[in-house]
């Protein structure tokens, strides 16, 4: 396949049945974002979006990290105004940026992903983990948004994603001050949304998958657009909305059958997505 993990330099790919894990591999550099990573992620989401076999995606960092953010001697230069001048038009046209299209490659991941936060996730790092849909963190997760030490405003998501976990204020805060966030206190916040041992984590994040696996995938990618449209929407566009999504989640007609038939049978379901 075209994301084994023997094909990427700064992060592993590992399949555990319907189930895909992510890591950023720079444990050195706490995960940091550079050019190599900038790379080689978008193209491992891209070959999973693309694998109907594969239902849902963990992410994680190896080491003690989840992600410490754009590395400031690589990537982050983009950031800290230290980049070349443009050379072509595409770089000259550029309205996001390499944060931009970070932030939009998890959000146009139309399957449930995990979060599995091991270690500190600040800036960039921390906007990833706020992309995934849900969090599972260990005792060692911490949230850090940094940005405003660095003289900048939030980027790669975060003034997104943030506010709508956590609520206006309390991004405020996080922003603002650029405090530390614990496990506890992020759990308290809605940043995670369960804690385990850090010697459980990755075989937690697996069975948390595994919650969302069992489904019919068809239907699980149709509610994943409807919930992420219908943030946004006004109600009456949202239940239209919803109404397409029906549509689109009964178009597996095998699944459709086998939820009616192992509910009859009080078993369960078998899935194929067809």
């Amino acid at each position: 396949m075209a994301y084994e993990a023997v094909d990427y330099q700064t992060i592993t790919v590992e399949r555990r049945g319907h189930v895909a894990i992510l890591t950023l591999n720079r444990p050195d550099r706490l995960n940091a974002i550079n050019r190599d990573v900038m790379a080689e992620v978008p193209a491992a989401v891209a070959a999973l979006k693309a694998d109907d076999e594969i239902r849902a995606l963990v992410v994680t960092g190896a080491g003690r990290g989840f992600c410490a953010g754009a590395d400031l001697m690589g990537a982050g230069q983009a950031v800290a105004g230290t980049a070349p001048e443009p050379k072509s038009q595409f770089e000259r046209l550029d309205e996001m940026g390499w944060v931009g299209r970070w932030a939009m490659m998890w959000a146009d991941f139309d399957k449930p992903v995990i979060g599995a936060i091991n270690g500190v996730a600040a800036g960039a790092g921390m906007s990833t983990a706020l992309a995934c849909d849900v969090r599972i963190g260990s005792e060692h997760a911490r949230f850090k948004t940094v940005f405003i030490e660095r003289s900048l405003s939030p980027d790669s998501g975060m003034s997104f994603f943030l506010p709508r976990i956590v609520g206006y204020a309390a991004a405020a805060d996080l922003i603002f001050t650029s405090r530390a966030v614990g496990a506890d206190e992020a759990k308290t916040l809605g940043l995670l949304n369960r804690i385990v041992p850090a010697a459980e984590l990755i075989d937690a994040a697996v069975a948390y998958a595994n919650e969302m696996t069992r489904w019919p995938p068809i239907a699980m990618r149709a509610a994943k657009r409807v919930l992420q449209h219908n943030t946004e929407a006004e109600l009456e566009a949202a239940l239209r909305y919803e109404t397409a999504g029906l549509y689109y989640a009964r178009r597996a007609p095998n699944d459709v059958a086998e939820s009616r038939a192992s509910f009859m049978e009080k078993r369960d379901g078998v899935y194929t997505g067809t």
